[in-house]
C-alpha cells in the first residue's frame, strides 16, 4: 500500500546543509513514508517559528503536523535529536522501512481476517446469502451481489431503485471516498434528518476481530488472555482506529483483490481522510465525544480500571488510628 521511499536528494535541492531545519521545500504530503513526513514535520516546525499560523495550512498539511507531534511523543528526546541533526542523520532515522512493513503486514493480516468474518456479520439471522459469498475470495461482491451492494450503496441513493442499482453496476455512477456507504450506520439505517444518528456505530465484530482477538468476535475475551490492543497499550479507541476499522469494513465489501491508498475505484485514502476530517472537525466535538464513549464501552470495558474503594476505613487505617493516642 505505501509509495516507495524518497531519495536524500527528494528532500532538498540536491545540495548539502549543515541543519536539518534548512532542509527545501516541502513535499506531497504522504504520512505513510517515514522520510517525507519528518522531512515536512521539520519545515512546518521551521515555518511556525517564523510566525506562519497553522491556520494557513491545509486540511492535510494539519493533519500531517498532527501525525509528526505524535511521533514526537512518542520517542523520547526525538524532538530535540531530529532538529539539531544534519540531513543525513535525519535520513537515517527516518530509515523506518522495517516498521512500515511490520504495519503493513499487520494490515495485511487484518485485511484477510475481515474479509472472511465480514460474511457472517451481514449475513441475517437464519437465513443464507443468494447467492453464496465465498469467505476467501473477493469474487462476487461489491455492486454486482445485492448483500454487498445494497451496503456499499452511498447514504442517501435508494439501492431498491433500480435504474441506480444498474448505474452503480455498471459504473455510470462512481462513488467516491467521500460518499459514505449504509454500511457505516448501526442496522444499516441512515436517518437523512439526522445523519450522525448510527454513524459509526457499525462494524463492531471487525473492531474486534481487530483490536482483541479474533475468538472475541463471538464471545467475550477470556480474562487470562490479552488482546492485540491491551498488549500494544492500547486503552480506548481513537479517531484514527474508527476510521480505519470503517476502511477495512467498506473494502471488504468490495470485489477489489488488492488493497491500494492509490486506488481510484475503492477510493480508500479520500475514504479514510474524509472520516478523520468530520471526527477532527471541533464543530462535531460533542457527537465525537459520544461516538468514543459508545466504542470504547463496546470494546474496552474488561479492561477499565476496577474503582478502587476509600481506604480510611479498612482494619489497616484502624489499627494504625488507635495506635496513635
Amino acid at each position: 500500500m505505501s509509495d516507495s521511499l524518497p531519495t536524500p536528494t527528494d528532500c532538498d535541492s540536491g545540495r548539502k546543509r549543515s541543519s536539518a531545519l534548512e532542509l527545501g521545500p516541502r513535499k506531497k504530503s504522504c504520512v505513510q513514508d517515514p522520510l517525507t513526513l519528518l522531512c515536512n514535520g521539520i519545515i512546518f516546525f521551521g515555518d511556525l517559528a517564523d510566525g506562519k499560523s497553522e491556520e494557513e495550512l491545509t486540511a492535510t498539511e494539519r493533519r500531517e503536523l498532527k501525525v509528526f507531534r505524535e511521533l514526537l511523543k512518542q520517542i523520547p528526546h526525538f524532538e530535540s535529536r531530529i532538529l539539531e541533526s544534519s540531513e543525513e542523520e535525519v535520513i537515517i532515522m527516518a530509515d523506518l522501512h522495517q516498521i512500515q512493513k511490520g504495519a503493513n503486514g499487520a494490515r495485511s493480516d487484518d485485511t484477510k481476517g475481515i474479509k472472511g468474518t465480514v460474511i457472517d456479520w451481514i449475513t441475517p439471522k437464519g437465513q443464507a446469502l443468494s447467492p453464496p459469498i465465498a469467505r476467501n475470495s473477493k469474487t462476487g461482491r461489491g455492486f454486482h451481489h445485492e448483500r454487498t451492494g445494497a451496503l456499499l450503496c452511498p447514504a442517501g441513493l435508494d439501492w431498491s431503485n433500480n435504474d441506480i442499482k444498474e448505474k452503480l453496476r455498471a459504473g455510470t455512477i462512481r462513488v467516491a471516498g467521500d460518499q459514505w456507504p449504509l454500511v457505516l450506520y448501526d442496522g444499516f439505517r441512515y436517518d437523512p434528518e439526522d445523519p450522525w444518528n448510527g454513524l459509526l456505530r457499525s462494524g463492531i465484530l471487525a473492531a474486534k476481530f481487530v483490536f482483541t482477538s479474533p475468538s472475541s468476535v463471538d464471545q467475550e475475551p477470556k480474562a487470562t488472555r490479552s488482546g492485540n490492543a491491551r498488549i500494544h497499550g492500547m486503552r480506548a479507541m481513537t479517531k484514527a482506529s474508527i476510521a480505519y476499522i470503517a476502511t477495512q469494513v467498506r473494502f471488504s465489501l468490495t470485489s477489489a483483490a488488492v488493497f491500494s491508498r492509490t486506488d481510484l475505484v475503492t477510493d480508500s485514502e479520500r475514504f479514510y481522510n474524509s472520516i478523520v476530517d468530520l471526527l477532527e472537525d471541533p464543530e462535531e466535538k460533542d457527537e465525537v465525544d459520544s461516538l468514543l464513549t459508545w466504542w470504547n464501552r463496546q470494546l474496552f470495558s474488561a479492561y477499565a480500571e476496577p474503582e478502587r474503594p476509600s481506604n480510611t476505613n479498612t482494619a489497616l487505617a484502624k489499627i494504625v488510628r488507635n495506635a496513635w493516642p
